[in-house]
Protein backbone atom coordinates (compact mmCIF):
# COMPACT_ATOMS: atom_id res chain seq x y z
CA UNK A 1 0.00 0.00 0.00
CA UNK A 2 1.21 3.50 -0.83
CA UNK A 3 0.62 6.33 1.65
CA UNK A 4 0.57 10.05 0.98
CA UNK A 5 0.43 12.41 3.96
CA UNK A 6 -0.63 16.04 3.64
CA UNK A 7 -1.98 18.95 5.64
CA UNK A 8 1.09 20.10 7.51
CA UNK A 9 2.07 23.72 7.83
CA UNK A 10 3.00 26.60 10.10
CA UNK A 11 0.58 27.48 12.90
CA UNK A 12 0.71 29.54 16.06
CA UNK A 13 0.55 27.91 19.48
CA UNK A 14 -3.04 27.14 20.39
CA UNK A 15 -4.02 26.68 16.77
CA UNK A 16 -5.23 23.64 14.88
CA UNK A 17 -4.27 21.56 11.88
CA UNK A 18 -5.79 18.53 10.23
CA UNK A 19 -3.48 15.99 8.65
CA UNK A 20 -4.67 13.53 6.04
CA UNK A 21 -3.11 10.33 4.80
CA UNK A 22 -4.45 8.89 1.56
CA UNK A 23 -3.79 5.23 0.80
CA UNK A 24 -3.70 3.51 -2.55
CA UNK A 25 -2.97 -0.02 -3.62
CA UNK A 26 -4.15 -2.85 -1.39
CA UNK A 27 -7.42 -2.73 0.55
CA UNK A 28 -7.13 0.09 3.05
CA UNK A 29 -9.57 -1.53 5.47
CA UNK A 30 -7.15 -4.45 5.92
CA UNK A 31 -4.70 -2.23 7.79
CA UNK A 32 -4.55 -0.66 11.18
CA UNK A 33 -3.17 2.85 10.79
CA UNK A 34 -0.89 4.99 12.87
CA UNK A 35 0.57 8.46 13.06
CA UNK A 36 4.11 9.04 14.22
CA UNK A 37 6.28 12.13 14.46
CA UNK A 38 9.96 12.91 14.46
CA UNK A 39 11.48 16.13 15.74
CA UNK A 40 15.05 17.13 14.81
CA UNK A 41 17.58 15.07 16.72
CA UNK A 42 14.93 12.82 18.25
CA UNK A 43 13.62 9.33 17.67
CA UNK A 44 10.44 8.82 15.70
CA UNK A 45 7.65 8.51 18.25
CA UNK A 46 4.13 7.17 18.26
CA UNK A 47 1.30 9.70 18.26
CA UNK A 48 -1.96 7.86 17.61
CA UNK A 49 -3.26 4.61 16.16
CA UNK A 50 -6.58 3.29 14.93
CA UNK A 51 -7.74 -0.25 14.24
CA UNK A 52 -9.03 -1.52 10.92
CA UNK A 53 -12.64 -0.77 11.75
CA UNK A 54 -11.94 2.39 13.70
CA UNK A 55 -13.36 0.90 16.87
CA UNK A 56 -10.07 0.76 18.75
CA UNK A 57 -7.98 3.91 19.17
CA UNK A 58 -4.85 4.61 21.18
CA UNK A 59 -3.00 7.86 21.84
CA UNK A 60 0.33 8.88 23.23
CA UNK A 61 -0.08 10.56 26.60
CA UNK A 62 1.43 13.76 25.23
CA UNK A 63 -1.46 14.28 22.79
CA UNK A 64 -4.45 12.85 24.66
CA UNK A 65 -7.32 15.30 24.77
CA UNK A 66 -5.81 17.45 22.00
CA UNK A 67 -5.46 15.16 18.99
CA UNK A 68 -8.09 12.95 17.37
CA UNK A 69 -7.41 10.16 14.91
CA UNK A 70 -10.14 8.94 12.58
CA UNK A 71 -10.49 7.03 9.35
CA UNK A 72 -12.83 6.82 6.41
CA UNK A 73 -12.47 3.41 4.79
CA UNK A 74 -14.67 4.44 1.88
CA UNK A 75 -12.20 7.22 1.06
CA UNK A 76 -9.07 5.20 1.93
CA UNK A 77 -7.98 8.00 4.23
CA UNK A 78 -6.89 8.40 7.83
CA UNK A 79 -6.95 11.78 9.57
CA UNK A 80 -5.26 13.41 12.51
CA UNK A 81 -7.07 16.44 13.90
CA UNK A 82 -4.64 18.41 16.04
CA UNK A 83 -5.99 21.08 18.38
CA UNK A 84 -4.37 23.25 21.05
CA UNK A 85 -1.03 22.83 19.34
CA UNK A 86 2.14 23.50 21.29
CA UNK A 87 5.67 24.32 20.09
CA UNK A 88 6.77 20.87 21.26
CA UNK A 89 4.41 19.35 18.68
CA UNK A 90 6.75 20.63 15.96
CA UNK A 91 7.94 17.65 13.94
CA UNK A 92 7.62 15.79 10.68
CA UNK A 93 4.47 13.69 10.93
CA UNK A 94 4.28 10.29 9.27
CA UNK A 95 1.39 7.96 8.66
CA UNK A 96 1.94 4.22 8.66
CA UNK A 97 0.01 1.04 7.91
CA UNK A 98 0.10 -2.22 9.83
CA UNK A 99 -1.45 -5.50 8.64
CA UNK A 100 -2.62 -6.22 12.18
CA UNK A 101 -6.24 -5.92 13.28
CA UNK A 102 -5.48 -3.60 16.18
CA UNK A 103 -3.38 -0.45 16.31
CA UNK A 104 -0.02 -0.73 18.01
CA UNK A 105 2.32 1.86 19.46
CA UNK A 106 5.38 -0.11 18.30
CA UNK A 107 7.07 1.59 15.37
CA UNK A 108 8.72 -1.59 14.08
CA UNK A 109 5.37 -3.34 13.68
CA UNK A 110 4.25 -1.02 10.89
CA UNK A 111 4.79 -2.30 7.36
CA UNK A 112 4.33 0.77 5.18
CA UNK A 113 5.18 4.43 5.68
CA UNK A 114 4.22 7.68 4.03
CA UNK A 115 6.71 10.39 3.16
CA UNK A 116 5.94 12.74 6.06
CA UNK A 117 4.49 16.22 6.35
CA UNK A 118 6.07 19.06 8.33
CA UNK A 119 4.18 20.63 11.22
CA UNK A 120 5.69 23.75 12.77
CA UNK A 121 4.13 25.42 15.80
CA UNK A 122 5.39 28.87 16.66
CA UNK A 123 5.25 30.28 20.18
Amino acid sequence: VQLQASGGGLVQAGGSLRLSCAASGRAFSNYAMGWFRQAPGKEREFVAGISRSGGNIVYADSVKGRFTISRDNAKNTVYLQMNSLKPEDTAVYYCAADRALWATIKRDEYDYWGQGTQVTVSS
